[in-house]
């Protein structure tokens, strides 16, 4: 019998996220000068920076080059990117084996087409509510969350739970 995706929290330690469509409804808003503007959640930021400050690693991997992108995320801790990257199983590869990072202990999030070949490597492929059918049928957890909306939180807080990293209390002085 195959393993439910609440057994595999305990084993993530990395977490590895596309950006449009997941930390973004993969929405893209083009100004008149052609500059092209996302909208992110509050909320998965939060979340991002908890699992930063408590040791997990993160990584982001994206077709995309947005340079605002990469600025909001190094303010809530991420140093790992691949940008630009349209091959991201080699780049999920690279970053294990700079890491020594087990698979098993991964959970990639991914909405479309590019991420299937790095959800079939990991210990636990996720995705978006709103991803595509052939991305869902790939994962041990669809969020109940869409990109954007929530669903980066949703993991980390359930990993962070699993493993006692969670705030149960908040101390506002000490985040």
């Amino acid at each position: 019998m195959e393993k439910s995706y609440k057994e595999h929290l305990k084993e993530i330690d990395t977490f590895v996220f596309d950006v449009d469509g997941v930390f973004t409804d993969g929405t893209v808003i083009v100004t008149t000068e052609g500059e092209l503007l996302r909208r992110m959640n509050v909320k998965d930021g939060f979340a991002l920076k908890a699992a930063v400050d408590k040791g997990y690693r993160v990584c982001i991997i994206t077709g995309g080059t947005n340079d605002g992108v990469k600025k909001r995320l190094q303010g809530l801790g991420v140093t790992d990117f691949y940008m630009g990257t349209h091959q991201k199983k080699d780049a999920l590869q690279d970053y294990m084996d700079k890491y020594g990072v087990d698979p098993k202990n991964v959970l990639y999030m991914g909405d479309d087409i590019p991420d299937v070949p790095p959800l079939e490597m990991v210990g636990l492929p996720t995705c978006p509510q709103n991803a595509v059918p052939e991305v869902k049928r790939r994962c041990v957890y669809i969020s109940h969350l869409s990109g954007g909306n929530g669903c980066v939180r949703d993991v980390l807080e359930q990993v962070m739970k699993v493993r006692g990293d969670w705030m149960d209390t908040f101390d506002a002085s000490n985040p």
